[in-house]
């Protein structure tokens, strides 16, 4: 069949399985768990939103600088696999140590270090989709990624909050259901991360020279150069810093936002796995929905609906609408982040494919601390968690605007 997935295909597809166990958990689970920690230090909830907010934001500001360098590493031949598998592992064993530190600076340390490594292997990861499909399937391989990615890490959430939840009923401690399912994910994503790992063959590298490391930043100076140069690369990249910042922020900031308004935790967790699963069938639509359009119209119909969401969140103050929130970011997640990452992949030089993944991760999981820096900026100056939110549906019209230029453009 001609849709049918090669096997290179399924066992890149599959990381996003692992991958997205730990994000989830980032989402859901640990900022709950590092609250408890910091209120343990008589930090107040309004404090507790601002230094995730910082802690995130510094992880993300690593990755600016270290993402595009590795990535035009990555790019001579036979470095890609090895660069991902090394950040993949160290990322899952930064996951599995979470519950050693009692101190909730420690605790934020070894969190930023997770989050740079995870950041880092999706940099690899994504610019590997150049040599595992071809232009035409790159949508629909991308959307399943996502698809997949999104039901696959409810198996080991489930589990975890289980132990969250009944752990103490059946004669756990929280430190020990923590530590259980710190482990647990951890686990799974290395499992998902072997597949490709073995399997994968760069095709499209850059050969290397005598002196590499001025190599490299002469290469990733070039790649500047011409991204400003081709207006089309250049004008996507900058909308999709604004747009996708405004997405991550959510992601990253959703379940600590609710935790610091006074919702209640058991919800916002049920609410956020109700999204795993509304995004799982809602990425497949939208893979379809790329075979028969425009995904540029795609893609903007999913920034306006994301503008939406943030206006929404601003009154945020109940539980029911928590729920609302959740569900429609389900329906949209997968698809602005899946057809974002084959868009570019489409109008990118392959060779050159790890040098602008880097780019595009700066623009994206490590530019997004704009968003998280903005709310716990506004937050700790006005005392006032909404008025944080309003800055991220800014982002969204920008992004929109840039956006829909770049979709005119031949």
């Amino acid at each position: 069949m001609k849709d049918k997935l090669t096997s290179l295909e399924l066992k890149w597809i599959v990381y996003d399985i692992g991958n997205s166990a730990f994000i989830l958990l980032c989402t859901t689970i640990i900022p709950i768990y590092f609250n408890s920690i910091s209120s343990a230090a008589g930090i107040a909830e309004s404090d507790y939103l601002t230094y995730w907010s910082y802690a995130t934001s510094i992880a993300t500001i690593i990755v600016v600088f270290a993402g595009p360098i590795f990535g035009t590493l990555a790019d001579y031949k036979d470095k890609k696999k090895r660069y991902f598998f090394i950040s993949a592992l160290l990322g899952a064993l930064g996951l599995a140590a979470f519950w050693i530190p009692g101190n909730w600076k420690y605790f934020l340390l070894l969190f930023v270090c997770a989050k740079v490594f995870y950041s880092l292997s999706l940099v690899f990861y994504d610019s590997m989709l150049n040599d595992v499909t071809t232009d035409e399937r790159m949508d629909n391989v991308s959307s399943i990624g996502y698809a997949l990615g999104y039901i696959g890490s409810c198996v080991p959430f489930i589990i975890s909050l289980g132990l969250v939840l009944i752990g103490e009923k059946i004669g756990f401690s929280i430190s020990t259901s923590m530590m259980i399912a710190f482990i647990l994910n951890a686990v799974w994503w290395i499992a998902f991360t072997i597949p490709i790992a073995i399997s994968y063959k760069q095709k499209s590298y850059i050969e290397k020279q005598d002196h590499v490391l001025k190599q490299t930043f002469g290469r990733l100076y070039h790649s500047l150069k011409n991204a400003k140069k081709d207006k089309k690369i250049f004008l996507f990249l900058l909308a999709f810093f604004f747009y996708i910042d405004g997405v991550y922020t959510i992601i990253d900031m959703s379940t600590a936002y609710g935790t610091s308004l006074g919702l209640d935790t058991t919800g916002l967790l049920l609410a956020l796995l109700m999204t795993q699963i509304v995004a799982f069938p809602a990425s497949l639509i939208f893979a379809k929905l790329s075979k028969k359009g425009s995904s540029e119209k795609l893609i903007k119909i999913a920034i306006l609906a994301y503008f939406c969401i943030a206006v929404f969140a601003i009154q945020l103050d109940k539980q029911w609408e928590f729920w609302l929130l959740a569900f429609a970011v389900g329906c949209f997640q997968g698809g602005i982040q899946s057809l974002s990452r084959s868009y570019f992949a489409k109008i990118i030089p392959d060779a050159s494919s790890g040098e602008y993944f880097g780019l595009f991760d700066v623009c994206g999981k490590g530019a997004s601390f704009l968003g998280t820096f903005l709310i716990g900026f506004i937050t700790q100056i006005t005392g006032h968690q909404n008025i944080g939110v309003a800055a991220i549906s800014v982002l969204f019209l920008i992004g929109f605007f840039i956006f829909n230029k770049v979709s005119k453009m031949e």
